[in-house]
């Protein structure tokens, strides 16, 4: 393991976790790659502290639609957590708030650009809140234009955007909506809250996929303000931006997937942009304090028994906040070696199984709520068992108490489950929206 660090960003170590032996003929190398981010509290003090270049930018998009006037607790809810939100600022913050409807409307400053937090600032955004009232249709698309309109009016070192619905992207194509995700995608990261139940769970967990940030259901209007809270003082932790996982591969060698697996599962082997002979950068957005972990899968050319090869190196890389050549944060090797001795090939790293796990845990909610919804009832049985059995197994107990909402456990061990009769929607939407997290392993 080695380590890069400047005094403006977080420090960042890299670790392997893996099983680097094969048995004669084997091929496929798996690794988990532990990232962990520390010290961004200093950092903290010189994006904040300006307004000028090496702040960071906040957009606040507020569903606006018609829709959010029934119950009339959610417009209300809205205006509180996103008051809440402004109060989170740090001075010296960018940001600015949008009304979302049909169409995007500029709420706060209101001149095509970004405010600076400060109090004079944060009372007149509070002040203006208190105009946004709830009419017109949902086209999220608009919103995040203008959110990447507005980021874009300044030199900025992180760029963030939060955004609440409470319905269906139904005044605009799909189409354009993927469009407007593509055109933001690495230009800032959104975290999407989906207030209430009437809102499309696929929807906003894709928004949040493609802009690398979180997503969730807050079923209660009364409980935005404590989540647009939270939300804002984890943008605020933010240290570095635009942080990506470079993968190198020698001659032979190539990426089978690659694939964040915590705190949440995402897959990121098709977001490859191409870094040079044999490297390949994987983006991973912004950091502060914490740690995640990557699941990396390689494929390596035949070798005899006795052989040894590095299968990957992993690098982090991150852009210079002065302007100068994107530099190495730290790195770690993926190794291969050849063995004919059984039990050596045969061992399954523990990292590798929990995360291979987790991974299937996630994918088996999304297939059993699905057979579910189209009626069929022995396959969501066997899917959902399964994740009962998994969640189980891996020590989930966050997800298996989500599960236990839309199934009767009869024996966990085993995935031996009963649909259950009803169950609430917002429950069967909390499960599928919150599907993806998981469980760091015990090391």
């Amino acid at each position: 393991m080695a380590n890069f660090s400047k005094s403006t960003v977080p420090q960042f170590s890299v670790d392997v976790y893996q099983n680097e032996f094969l048995p004669e003929g084997g091929r496929d190398v798996n690794a988990i790659v532990t990232v962990t981010a520390t010290g961004g509290g200093t950092t903290g003090q010189f994006l904040y502290g300006s307004g000028g270049a090496g702040t960071a930018g906040v957009v606040v998009m507020v569903d606006c639609s018609g829709s959010m006037d029934y119950p009339a607790t959610k417009m209300r809810g809205a205006r509180e957590a996103t008051a809440a939100a402004v109060d989170t600022l740090r001075d010296g913050t960018a940001f600015a708030v949008v009304a979302g409807t049909h169409r995007a409307t500029e709420v706060y400053p209101g001149n095509g650009g970004l405010a600076v937090a400060d109090a004079r600032t944060r009372a007149e955004a509070k002040e203006a809140l208190r105009g946004l009232s709830a009419g017109g249709g949902t086209a999220i698309g608009t919103w995040l234009r203008l959110a990447d309109r507005l980021l874009s009016s300044a030199e900025l070192t992180i760029r963030h955007g939060i955004l609440l619905t409470d319905g269906r992207n139904e005044h605009e194509a799909p189409q354009d909506l993927r469009d407007a995700l593509d055109a933001c995608a690495g230009r800032f990261t959104c975290d999407a809250r989906g207030v209430g139940t009437d809102w499309e769970v696929k929807e906003v967990t894709g928004i949040a996929s493609a802009l690398l940030g979180t997503a969730d259901i807050v079923a209660d209007p009364a409980a935005l303000a404590a989540d647009f809270t939270a939300m804002m003082e984890r943008a605020m932790d933010k240290g570095v931006a635009d942080v990506v996982l470079r993968l190198w591969t020698p001659v032979g060698a190539e990426i089978g997937f690659v694939k964040q697996v915590a705190p949440t599962v995402e897959d990121l082997t098709g977001r490859r942009a191409e870094a040079g002979p044999r490297a390949g950068d994987y983006p991973t957005g912004s950091w502060g304090d914490e740690s995640r972990d990557y699941h990396v899968s390689v494929r390596v050319p035949h070798a005899a028994v006795g052989r040894e090869m590095l299968a990957a190196r992993v690098s982090l890389i991150a852009p210079d906040p002065l302007g100068g050549e994107p530099r190495p944060l730290s790195q770690g090797l993926v190794r291969a070696v050849w063995t004919d001795d059984p039990a050596m090939s045969t061992s399954i790293n523990p990292q590798v199984a929990h995360y291979t796990g987790q991974a299937e845990l996630a994918h088996v909610i999304q297939q059993g709520l699905d057979a579910r919804k189209s009626g069929d009832r022995d396959g969501a049985t066997a899917k959902l068992g399964r994740a009962v059995q998994l969640a189980a197994a891996s020590g989930n107990a966050d997800t298996a108490k989500l599960l236990s909402k839309v199934v009767d456990v009869v024996d966990a061990s085993t995935g031996t489950v009963r649909l259950k009769a009803k169950v609430a929607e917002a429950d069967e939407m909390t499960l599928e929206t919150r599907s993806t997290k998981t469980v760091r392993v015990k090391r």
